[in-house]
């Protein structure tokens, strides 16, 4: 079906260092002997100091740990752990022992700073896979703003132009892949958190359905909100990330409960889907819906860009061009469902573990408002928006359920320039996150899983010569991982935005 093949795909042109090699190729690399883990961590590594300082990638560069882990995978050989060798990066909301957990706040920096005894589940996980991690990627202050900007840090800039948001809250991680500083990079979810800065930084962001993945989110959210997933520059790439991030039994099946519910196939198989651009369909043809629904419209002035809408346009362009059948799907507006998400992330705000006044009066205006509201929320009242949201599932997974996926526009608009987010007025930054994002929250609530890939990029200008990267959103039913790899891996043969560097490569 594909016209590439991802093991040793490498676009635009020859290798001719180790960064334009796909994780996928860079894997038969090292499983073949042309390049060892301390190699290849030494070259990612000389990739993070030639570009963190401009780009504000890593919050945390772990440089001697990471080679001393690549020189003692490398002595225990390659066990066929899916993720032997490669490098990757912790989000810095996860704790990694021995290593500062900064969660982008100076709450936890300075005179406050904590450094863990435990790691992490997630952590824990990409090690048991085999993962070399060159230190805590960039995240805004506990992952609440949809972009990575702060007092604690350099801002997370976008590699196709630095003035410009890389989105967040996995910004680091998304600048760490679209800049070559990682083969691919995990992140976190809990509204839109992978899925946002990589439509942002035009590469690929896949949030899995609730409960594939075992481990949380590091600083969890009420309301299974929050799981992990994998950002990478290639459809084949997130896979094997994902892969690696899955808990599986000696036997190649996923080890996790939920398995029972929403099958994860054995060991290779999103893989598979990713590399054949087809899952159980032999003809690789789904039925798509189109939309544009937001379930903030009505209560914010929700008003896609036209970069917004001629992404979405291009990507239905080339879904139909790939021969799968195309329909409109109309959805009502929900009045209960933007009130009853904001008491919802507002009550996750309220259990951060900021009891100490010193580090509350350190908090950053949007967190401090987040925190404060949030602690006020009755009983009754985070209740009653469960209760909420949880109709919106119902109803939200009963209106999918007659297609395989749905493509809605990944961001509200281009990418704004640092700064754009009210730092001062809360309420309007809420907003602003919004209308920035307006379709990736409704996704967590619903549980559903879903991927962002790069369609167009927007005319060039001075400060972004090679333009900025616009995409869809694609979401799948639950338990829909393989169908949605498929889909985006068909589209990355006809759009192929591997090929595309951004002007910091």
């Amino acid at each position: 079906m594909r016209a590439t093949n991802p093991e040793v795909a490498t676009y635009g042109g020859a290798v001719s260092q180790l960064h334009e090699v796909s994780a996928v190729g860079l894997r038969e690399r090292l499983r073949g002997g042309e390049v060892s883990p301390a190699e290849l961590t030494e070259h990612y590594l000389a990739r993070v100091a030639s570009h963190n300082e401009r780009l504000g990638a890593f919050a945390h560069v772990t440089g001697d740990a990471a080679r001393e882990r690549a020189h003692a995978l490398a002595a225990e050989g390659d066990d066929g752990r899916p993720l032997w060798g490669l490098p990757s990066g912790d989000k810095d909301l996860w704790d990694r022992a021995g290593v500062p957990s900064g969660y982008g706040s100076r709450a936890f920096t300075g005179a406050h700073a904590y450094v863990p005894q435990v790691s992490s589940d997630i952590v824990t996980q990409l090690d048991a896979a085999g993962a070399v991690s060159l230190g805590k990627t960039a995240a805004p202050e506990f992952g609440f703003p949809a972009y990575t900007e702060g007092l604690a840090f350099p801002p997370a800039r976008n590699p196709w132009d630095p003035t410009r948001t890389a989105g967040g809250s996995s910004g680091g991680a998304a600048v760490a892949v679209a800049a070559g500083m990682l083969p691919f990079a995990p992140g976190s979810d809990g509204g839109g958190s992978i899925r946002i800065p990589a439509a942002a930084c035009g590469v690929v962001g896949l949030k899995p359905g609730r409960g594939l993945l075992p481990a949380g989110g590091g600083v969890d959210a009420v309301g299974g909100l929050v799981v992990n997933g994998p950002i990478a520059r290639t459809v084949a790439d997130a896979a094997l990330l994902l892969e690696g991030m899955i808990t599986r039994g000696p036997d190649g099946d996923a080890a996790y409960p939920y398995a029972l519910r929403y099958p994860a196939g054995p060991a290779g198989s999103y893989l598979a889907a990713a590399t054949r651009g087809t899952e159980t369909n032999a003809a690789g043809r789904y039925r798509i819906a189109v939309s544009t629904f937001s379930p903030w419209t009505g209560f914010y002035d929700i008003d896609p860009a036209p970069e917004a809408l001629a992404a979405h346009d291009a990507g239905v362009a080339a879904l139909a061009g790939l021969g799968h059948p195309l329909e409109d799907l109309h959805r009502e507006p929900d009045a209960a469902y933007a009130p009853a998400f904001r008491t919802l992330w507002m009550a996750g705000a309220a259990a951060l573990p900021l009891d100490d006044p010193a580090r509350l009066d350190l908090l950053e205006p949007l967190t401090r408002w987040l925190v404060g509201v949030g602690r006020k929320v009755s009983a009754r009242e985070l209740v009653e928006a469960l209760g909420a949201l949880a109709a919106f599932e119902r109803t939200t997974i009963a209106r999918i359920a007659p297609f395989d996926a749905v493509v809605l526009p990944a961001l509200g608009m281009v990418p704004p320039e640092l700064g754009w987010f009210d730092p001062q007025d809360p309420e309007r930054n809420f907003e602003q996150q919004c209308q920035f994002t307006p379709y990736t929250s409704m996704v967590n609530v619903a549980g559903l899983p879903a991927i962002t890939v790069p369609t167009m990029w927007t005319a060039p200008t001075p400060t972004a010569p090679a333009g900025m990267p616009m995409g869809i959103q694609l979401v799948g039913r639950p338990g829909g991982e393989h169908t949605l790899l498929a889909i985006a891996a068909q589209l990355e043969d006809v759009l192929r935005w591997p090929e595309r560097r951004p002007p910091t490569w």
